[in-house]
């Protein structure tokens, strides 16, 4: 029953009409917005790890403090 709604919604997805230009620049934008949001979030959370945290994922705290001293639009 999930495979005949999945291959219905992919039938449904492939017949709908390209996006028009504006569209697709909106479409980026809130890609690269919500990619830039992540990254500070992130950054600003892995900067209030401590030691103990930092040692579980595979850091020290200079290369967290480095990394999370990063601006959002860095990759």
């Amino acid at each position: 029953m999930a495979h005949a709604t999945q291959s219905a919604s992919i039938a449904y997805l492939g017949a709908q009409t390209a996006l028009t230009p504006a569209a697709l620049v909106a479409v980026r934008v809130a890609v690269i917005l919500t990619k830039w949001a992540e990254r500070r979030r992130t950054r600003l959370h892995l900067g209030q790890l401590d030691d103990h945290l930092l040692r579980d994922v595979g850091l020290d705290r200079l290369t967290a403090k480095r990394e999370a001293d990063r601006k959002f639009w860095q990759v």
